[in-house]
């Protein structure tokens, strides 16, 4: 029988929770996903339009569909995420990880051994991590090294070749790191009870060995054995230290895993905190790059489910910022307030963290590459023929049409060049009128552009609606530079991009760095346009104060301010200090001029 195709495929598929895989013509894995409902989410590929151009290539590229029906939603997550890490398809986020991670061996034997390894043998020993960082590993077992007496050595410490008296007491012993459980000089049952107890600290339970101490500690002070328990009193100190650095939650929040998503338009950062009686005892961020439109819900229920699967996690609550599907036996907590809001603010936080840090790290390896990415993303996101590397942004400010000023702020490679900022002070507009300033303001500015033979900017932002784009359009028409210069204009209430001859605004999504490049030129816009108006304002109100004076003119004023810096300091001077700066007579008609008011 010959293969179906594409379209029988898709009308034949189950409407059953399971894992669908898409495939091209060479017959070759390109995509996997998970799915309530089979049909109905396969089938919503081939009927919606999509937005996000790696989408359209990939549904292009689909030549057959596969499907694998599970019972429930929580198998049908996991299966996915197992054939993602097997197959690695090219439309697929990759959820690999290819380091090996430290472990604390607790070995199955006679005496047993604590020791770090990144190797796990099925030998009946106890393994507890993975740990994100070695020195964490270190510490604890530090921590354990100061509070129990455990052996190193690798001997087969059986009870026949210690009766028989094989061994001899090492170094170890006489520097009172062990107590000879080679020599007989240690039972057993004592050195059963201190892995007991070492097991309870590895999980992040400290109560147990802190009562279990302040108990012999008591019991030895009755004996007057005072050095012992002072020994014991240290250890107490040793144990409390490490605990009150480890501890920042509510010790009843026992046994949960926190996970939060931070995302940008091209990665996602998933941070998981692992809680037990009260303390973080891990904590890791995943960085997943994104290959089409996935939702942060999508990516956040992929990485839980490989997260746990990395870390052998068991636990059966989660905290997430927003609910998830992920199975009957795990519940889903979304915190609101409280420790639990806290704990969930604190992933976050770490999850922004990590985000800086990479950015950070990409600019020291590769400077340009973070500004090559934002000006490749924003010629997509704005429709623009080229990338935006010149940005010119314009902006009015006026207080009841007084002293009307305009800003032009210049980004270059999407950073500010503050020296090529330029001020405007209306000349031609009566009035508070915001378009026709505009108007003038883009006029004058592109009019000396051109005069002196200098480059034009890719970009121009006009911060206002639809009034001020059509004004500045005017001026560029004027000039001859409608299509040669790409403009929109943005306006501040619900961040609407308005472009030329369309009347239908675009709205980015608010985590893109496009419209966060926009913002920062619109506000820098601002700032620099209001400190021109005060400037002016200022001035305006200076000058008015003192050159009301007869016989006072422009130039004592500036030799006035330039030696008394305010205008209530000259009205307050006496006499002869106003003489030395400005002769007898204006002195005179200084002092006149303040006795009266």
């Amino acid at each position: 029988m010959d293969k179906p195709t594409l379209d029988i495929q898709l009308k034949t598929l189950p409407q059953e929770p399971g894992v669908y895989q898409y495939f091209d013509a060479d017959d070759k894995l390109i995509y996997v996903g998970k799915a309530k409902n089979i049909k109905k989410r396969v089938s919503s590929y081939f009927t919606k339009t999509h937005e996000n151009g790696k989408t359209r290539v990939l549904v292009k590229k689909i030549a057959s569909v596969k499907h694998i029906v599970v019972e429930t939603e929580t198998d049908a997550l996991l299966l996915e995420n197992n054939l993602i890490k097997k197959y690695k398809p090219r439309y697929n986020v990759l959820l690999k990880d290819d380091k090996t991670y430290p472990w604390i061996c607790i070995k199955n034997e006679r005496f047993p051994r604590v020791f770090p390894t990144r190797r796990i043998f099925k030998d009946g020993s106890e393994y507890y991590g993975p740990y994100t960082s070695m020195k964490t590993v270190w510490t604890l077992l530090d921590l354990i090294k100061g509070l129990y007496s455990l052996r190193t050595c690798n001997y087969n410490l059986s009870k026949d070749k210690i009766e028989a008296g094989k061994y001899k007491v090492c170094l170890e012993y006489h520097l009172g790191n062990c107590k000879g459980p080679c020599d007989d000089l240690q039972g057993e049952e004592e050195y059963n009870a201190h892995i007991i107890a070492i097991r309870e600290i590895i999980k992040g339970n400290f109560k147990d060995s802190l009562s279990q101490f302040k108990t012999q500690m008591k019991q030895l002070a009755q004996d007057m054995e005072f050095e012992q328990a002072q020994r014991i009193k240290e250890k107490i100190e040793v144990l409390e230290k490490y605990q009150s650095k480890s501890t920042i939650v509510n010790p009843k929040i026992s046994n949960v895993d926190v996970f939060s998503i931070m995302s940008d338009e091209g990665y996602a950062y998933i941070n998981f905190l692992q809680l037990s009686y009260g303390s973080i005892i891990r904590s890791h961020t995943l960085e997943i790059k994104k290959k089409l439109d996935e939702t942060d819900l999508q990516l956040l229920e992929l990485a839980i489910t490989e997260i746990r699967q990395r870390f052998n996690s068991t636990s059966k609550e989660i905290y997430a910022p927003f609910p998830l599907k992920l199975g009957r036996d795990i519940m889903v907590t979304v915190p609101k307030l409280g420790d639990k809001k806290r704990i969930l603010d604190l992933s976050l936080r770490n999850a922004k963290y990590y985000r800086m840090e990479r950015f950070k790290q990409v600019k020291i390896v590769d400077p340009d590459r973070h500004t090559n990415r934002i000006m490749a993303q924003m010629k997509v996101d704005l429709g623009l023929p080229d990338e935006p590397r010149h940005i010119e942004c314009f902006d009015n400010s006026n207080i009841q049409g007084t002293n009307p000023v305009a800003a032009c702020v210049v980004f270059k490679d999407g950073k500010p060049s503050k020296k090529d900022y330029r001020n405007f002070n209306i000349k031609t507009v009566v009035g508070p009128d915001d378009f026709a300033s505009m108007e003038e303001v883009v006029y004058r500015r592109y009019k000396r552009l051109l005069d002196e033979k200098q480059p034009l900017p890719q970009l121009i932002i006009i911060d206002g609606g639809k009034g001020q784009l059509s004004s500045s359009l005017k001026s560029l028409d004027a000039l001859g530079l409608r299509n040669t210069i790409a403009i929109i204009g943005i306006a501040k209430r619900l961040e609407e991009l308005f472009y030329p001859d369309d009347p239908i605004p675009l709205y980015l999504d608010k985590k893109s760095e496009t419209l966060k490049v926009i913002q920062y030129l619109r506000n820098e816009a601002h700032r620099f346009g209001i400190e021109h108006h005060r400037n002016r304002r200022s001035k305006q109100a200076l000058n008015t104060a003192l050159e009301t004076i007869p016989g006072i003119g422009e130039q004592t004023v500036v030799a006035l301010m330039k030696q008394f810096k305010s205008v209530k300091r000259i009205s307050e001077a006496k006499k002869e200090e106003l003489e030395k700066v400005v002769g007898v007579s204006r002195a005179q008609k200084i002092i006149a001029y303040y006795s009266k008011k």
